[in-house]
Formats: C-alpha cells, sequence, structure tokens
C-alpha cells in the first residue's frame, strides 16, 4: 500500500496513512509502566476504603451493594457554580472562570476488572451512570458540556489501577467538539454517522463487530492502529437521552471490542472518549465513542501540525480485530 492522505470528516483534518513507517524498530509501544509507583497503600476506590467519599450516584448490584459508584474527584479540573466569564488582562492575555463539576466513575467493586472483563449486566450499570449523571449536569446552570472518559493504564493517563472513568461538567464546549459538529454540518445529505453505518457494512472491509443497535469499525480516517469507533444505530445526538437498550447495547459492544483488542496486542493502554452533543445543541449530531489504543507515540510532526500519522491502515486493523472473541451474554 502506498502512503496516503485520508480526510476525517468528523474533524475536518487530514490523517496520513503511512504503512511502511511500521517496519521501524519498536514501531508499537506495548503497555509497560506501572499505573502506580506505590501499591502498599489502601484503594481509595475498594469497598471500604471510599467512607471519605460522599457518593454522587450508586448502582447496587444483586447483592445491594454497590455494583458502579460515582464520587467527586478530589483533585478537580473545574469546580463551582461560577458563571462563565472572559476577563482580558492585555493584548494577548485572556483568561475566563472554570466552573464545573469533576467526577469519578468506578466501573466496579473489584479492583481487576477492566471493561473487557466486566458483564454484560455491569457494562449496563457502567452506561447507566454515565447517562444519569449527564442528564444531571445538563440542569446545572450554567454547564453546556459533559465529557465521558476512561483512562486505562498509565501510558493513557491513568494513575489509579483500580478501572474507573472520569466526567467533567464544563460551561464551555471545547474545540473537539465544535469541530465535531461542524463536521455534521457541513455534511452534505442525512446524518454523517448513519451514512457511515450504511457506507461501512456496504463494502464490510472495516467491520469488528455489529449487531441490531450498534456497529464497531477501525474508522477509514483511522489517525491511529487499531483506532475504533462505537456507533449505535439509532440516531440521536444526546447519550443522556438515549432508550436504556441502547445504552447496554453500546456498553457490550465496548467489551467486545476492547476483548479483541487484548487478544491482538496484548495488555495495551487505551483512552475511551465519549463524546454526546452539547446539551442544548441537538442537531445534526450522532453520539458516538472514540476507543483509541497507545500504541504509538505523538511526536514532533503530529504536534506541529496537528496531522496525524497512522502506521497502519485500517483495513488490516479490522481484519485482525474482527470476530477474535465469542460474545456470551450474561
Amino acid at each position: 500500500m502506498t502512503n496516503q492522505l485520508r480526510l476525517d470528516p468528523l474533524t475536518g483534518r487530514w490523517v496520513v496513512v503511512s504503512t511502511d513507517r511500521a517496519g521501524r524498530p519498536q514501531a508499537f509501544s506495548p503497555r509497560r509502566a506501572p499505573i502506580q509507583a506505590d501499591t502498599s497503600a489502601p484503594c481509595p476506590f475498594c469497598p471500604g476504603t471510599d467512607d471519605q467519599d460522599v457518593p454522587t450516584l450508586e448502582i447496587p448490584g444483586p447483592d445491594r451493594s454497590w455494583a458502579v459508584r460515582v464520587v467527586p474527584n478530589r483533585y478537580p479540573a473545574f469546580e463551582g457554580n461560577a458563571p462563565f466569564v472572559v476577563t482580558n488582562r492585555g493584548p494577548v492575555f485572556t483568561q475566563a472562570t472554570a466552573g464545573g463539576t469533576h467526577e469519578v466513575f468506578i466501573l466496579s467493586p473489584n479492583h481487576g476488572d477492566s471493561w473487557s472483563m466486566l458483564s454484560d449486566q455491569q457494562t449496563n450499570a457502567v452506561m447507566t451512570a454515565i447517562s444519569r449523571r449527564i442528564g444531571e449536569h445538563s440542569d446545572l446552570p450554567g454547564l453546556r458540556y459533559s465529557q465521558a472518559i476512561v483512562n486505562a493504564g498509565r501510558e493513557a493517563g491513568a494513575s489509579i489501577e483500580h478501572p474507573h472513568g472520569q466526567l467533567l461538567g464544563m460551561s464551555f464546549v471545547p474545540r473537539e467538539l465544535v469541530e465535531e459538529q461542524a463536521g455534521f454540518a457541513r455534511f452534505a445529505g442525512r446524518c454523517l454517522l448513519c451514512t457511515t453505518v450504511d457506507a461501512e457494512e456496504n463494502v464490510g472491509h472495516r467491520v469488528v463487530y455489529s449487531d441490531q443497535r450498534v456497529l464497531v469499525i477501525c474508522p477509514f480516517w483511522s489517525g491511529s492502529p487499531y483506532e475504533m469507533l462505537v456507533v449505535p444505530r439509532a440516531h440521536g445526538p444526546h447519550l443522556h437521552h438515549s432508550p436504556a437498550a441502547e445504552l447496554a447495547a453500546v456498553g457490550k459492544a465496548l467489551k467486545v471490542a476492547l476483548q479483541s483488542l487484548r487478544q491482538v496486542v496484548g495488555d495495551v493502554a487505551y483512552n475511551l472518549v465519549f463524546h454526546s452533543a452539547p446539551y442544548r445543541a441537538p442537531e445534526p449530531y450522532h453520539w458516538h465513542v472514540h476507543v483509541v489504543p497507545k500504541l504509538t507515540t505523538v511526536a514532533g510532526f503530529e504536534l506541529g501540525t496537528g496531522v496525524l500519522i497512522n502506521i497502519m491502515n485500517p483495513e488490516e486493523a479490522a481484519e485482525a480485530l474482527a470476530v477474535r472473541v465469542p460474545v456470551h451474554q450474561s
């Protein structure tokens, strides 16, 4: 395959697909670094050591103990209910208040359970917790957007081993979402991701997993090796307005995709990024989840240009990932 430029229609950015660069020494970097330097202290997210955190939300499990727990982040990036006010302090010095909320959602009471190890019931509970909290954020005065993420592994940004995610409610709409909204707006025809679902199933080259409610693909415009996009089939801009069956299906699809990723490349760090429309920006948009394994390093060219270089074409990645694990109901 010759080097190619591929356009990401969600952001309007070009991506370089350069498979020749995969031949470089240590082109892929599996997870190596431990998440915590000191593991002797009690885990703050395990049951019995979390009394100091007042839960924002608890979803009970079969034995009535908590299955998923949402607590305030002890080191918040956004906090308080100050309105978004911009202040100019000089010709190039502009600042604003950083009001909002920053929470941690604990995926399971079990310390070793990553998303790929959860039962379908547990992934459903996690998705339900995310949806409920975004819904609560949308009712808070001054907030405009919530970002849910999971950083798995130190290379992906995790600082605590116990599997968890973060949910940040903020008083502005970040650039990535603004660019995606613009991508949907400039797309000629019906919804960009509804069209993507139909087109990818038609060609069949990049499908990782498919069921009646969800499609998982390695998108044509993948910017990193084994990158995946999880798209609910039902069109809807807001995760927190999605029906329960759709949330459950997305949680399960993420589990299946991450199980396959682990089988193919091992215990690699990754980021899950949940993109839902800003609360009061209904259309055009279609909520979705990005799965970004941390197999390569973003270097000077990417930082200088904003153009990602992917050393594995997504067609080969999807072929490797597809139907790697049996889909069990649980």
